[in-house]
Order: C-alpha cells, then structure tokens, then sequence
C-alpha cells in the first residue's frame, strides 16, 4: 500500500483527497495497458481517461472558467505514473498540448477543449526544433504573413504525440523583434496541407514521439493564440503551469519504486535473514523514504503556490522539476540495485521505472537549465531587496 499521508498536509483540500482515492481505485482495475502497439495504447488510454472524466481538470472548462487547478494535475500524474507511465504520458499530454488555448485561446479555438477533455481529439505542443530544444528563443521556424494566411516553414522536434495527434499548438517566427519577442504560437490541425510526420523516433521508453515538417502550410490569421510576438510569453506561462506536473509524474515513479524496494527487501532473504535487516539495505530504504518526501514537499509548495494565485511560479515549478526527478532517478536506481537481476529484468517493473525516469530530467527543461533557471530567479529576487 503506498503512503497516502502526504494527502493530509495542509496544501490539499477534501476534493484534492477524494480525487487521490477514487483515480488510484480507478487505476488499480484499468492500468497497466498493453503497451505492444504503443500508438494504439495512447488512443486507447485517452478515451477511457475522457470517457471516466479523468481528463476534464487538463483544459479550461468553458461553461465554468474556473482556472486550472495545478494540485489536481500533480495528483493525477504521480497516480497515474505510480500504476502505468504511458497512462501518465497520455494524460499529460492532454494538458500541455492545450495549455497555451486554455491560457489565451479565442473563443473559437476553446472549441477544441470539449473534445480533448472527452479525450475525443489528442493534443500536442510543439516547440523543440533540431536547433532550440531548452533554448526557446533560438528557434527557427517561420510563420510569414501572406494576405489572410500565415505560412509556415521549417521543423519541430521530439513533438509527444506527434503522428496521432489531432491538433498541433505550435510556435513559429513571426520576426516582431529579435529573438524571443519575435516569436508568435498557432494552433494547426493535424490535415493541415503542407504538414508532414518526417521521422518517428523511438526512445528507451516507448511514447508517441515525431519530427516534423512544414512546407509551405497555410494556416489562417484566426489560428494564433494571442497576439504577434506573444509566443515565447506563452509557452513560458504554459509551462509555468505544467512543469510542476513533471515532478509529480517522477514522484509517482519514485513512489512505486519505493514501494517495490519495501515489499522485496522484506520478502527476499539473505544469509539467513530478510533484506530489511541489513543495516545498509536499511539505510537505502531510509534515503529513498527521505527523497520522495522532500521532493513531494517542493511539488506541492509550486502546485499550491500557483493554485493560491500567484502570477508565476517560475522558481518553485524549477526547483520542483528539478529535484524530483534528479531524485527519482537515484531513487530507482537503489531500487534496480535491491532487485539484482530482476531490476535489470526486461518486464519487471523497477527496470520499466528505470527507462521511464530518464527524458523526465530532460523535457520541458532539461535539469541543468533548470539550475540556471533557479539562480536567475534567485539572483534577480537579491538584486530587487
């Protein structure tokens, strides 16, 4: 039984709690999906996480424009990841892939949300290119004006999703000003003429994943989100939201492997006696016990933070991103150890966690840009006192 006493701390509400327990009930008899045909499986969870009403907290709910509640997100990530991580990845997805429209969108591209909180469309978001990964403002692609139209050209990279998406959020040059003011953000549906899956690409862990290619593609004037050079504000503000959810997403990770590690320790026996009497068994169990609380301690704070208002969490979301999933990593990798040869076992699932954990220290800000992201804030809140 994982632990659930984090759910009494004062950052969450009854409904916070009540959501805990029915989505891990929830996910106990439906998850893990079968994971062969990883496309399929991606469809398949969207529509039975839209249909059983897990994906309505992803996107603004236009009959009640209630802000999106970011500890909702974290909660249902960390469960989500805890039982299946593709399940994680599909939910997720459905968020970010439409923050931008829930944040700025028109009327009219808020269309889309019923659809994707039904888990009727799939979303993505698109902003890597093969030159701008972490780095946003050295971005390549272009977005031209022509009469009523913008046309596109150019590339974007490691796009989740990419290749079963519905509809893209995407960012493109606009040439405002240089650099990051330049930079304006487009919703694109996935026939659009002129857009192309160039490259599927396979990572350790199996998700949705794409390159691709835009020649010519003509997209109305109405598909911008907000205004020219509005871009990079966006995707910032975008990720100001989910980024704390990636910390919970390798919280939940990090929890399942502690959880394991428990159950073999003290199951599994050595010279005589279980694993769990083994001082050095013990104190692995003691550091993995102490990450996982401090990393779902600075999760929450940014979730909570956000939730109570703040404008930005840009330093709490970095802190948390970072130190969760650098956390879990080492959190799994003390579990792999303890399982010997079946932690490396392909199947088992320590070494599906091992896999699953890595791109989290790398997406939406790979850890060492967090570090700069962390002492920029810092820096800049020493200069102002």
């Amino acid at each position: 039984m994982p632990d659930r006493s984090f759910l009494n701390w004062p950052f969450f509400e009854d409904g916070h709690r009540d959501l805990a327990e029915h989505l891990d009930a929830w996910c106990a008899k439906n998850l893990p999906v079968d994971h062969h045909d990883v496309d399929a499986a991606c469809r398949d969870l969207v529509k039975m996480l839209g249909r059983d009403g897990w994906l309505k907290p992803t996107a603004l709910d236009t009959e009640n424009s209630a802000p999106l509640d970011v500890r909702t997100l974290c909660i249902t990530r960390e469960t989500l990841a805890r039982h299946d991580g593709l399940a994680d990845f599909a939910f997720a997805m459905q968020g970010l892939g439409t923050g931008a429209i829930s944040l700025f969108g028109s009327d009219e591209h808020k269309k889309w949300l019923a659809k994707t909180r039904a888990g009727e469309a799939i979303s993505a978001f698109a902003l890597s290119e093969p030159r701008s990964g972490s780095d946003v403002a050295n971005m390549d692609m272009t977005a031209t004006r022509d009469g009523g139209d913008y046309v596109l050209n150019g590339e974007k990279t490691w796009i989740s999703n990419g290749g079963i998406a519905d509809l893209y959020v995407f960012f493109a040059r606009t040439g405002e000003a240089p650099g990051a003011k330049g930079i304006s953000c487009f919703l694109v549906p996935a026939d659009t003429k002129g857009m192309e899956i160039a490259e599927r690409l396979e990572v350790i862990a199996p998700h949705p994943l794409a390159r691709l290619a835009f020649d010519g593609a003509r997209v109305p004037a109405s598909a911008m989100i907000g205004k020219p050079g509005d871009g990079f504000r966006i995707a910032m503000s975008v990720l100001d939201v989910f980024r704390s959810t990636v910390g919970a997403a390798a919280l939940g990770f990090a929890r399942r492997a502690l959880d394991e590690s428990i159950s073999r320790a003290s199951q599994r026996k050595l010279f005589g006696a279980p694993l769990a009497e083994l001082q050095m068994v013990q104190g692995h169990i003691a550091d993995m016990a102490l990450d996982v609380d401090a990393a779902a301690l600075l999760v929450y704070r940014a979730a909570w933070t956000k939730d109570m208002g703040a404008a930005r969490v840009t330093r709490e979301a970095a802190m948390a991103k970072l130190f969760a999933t650098d956390k879990a990593q080492e959190v799994i990798d003390r579990a792999v150890q303890l399982h010997g040869g079946d932690g490396v076992r392909r199947g088992h699932i320590v070494e599906s966690l091992y896999r699953e954990i890595r791109a989290l220290r790398i997406y939406e800000g790979a850890s060492d840009v967090q570090k700069v992201v962390i002492a920029r804030q810092v820096l800049s809140e020493f200069r102002q006192s």
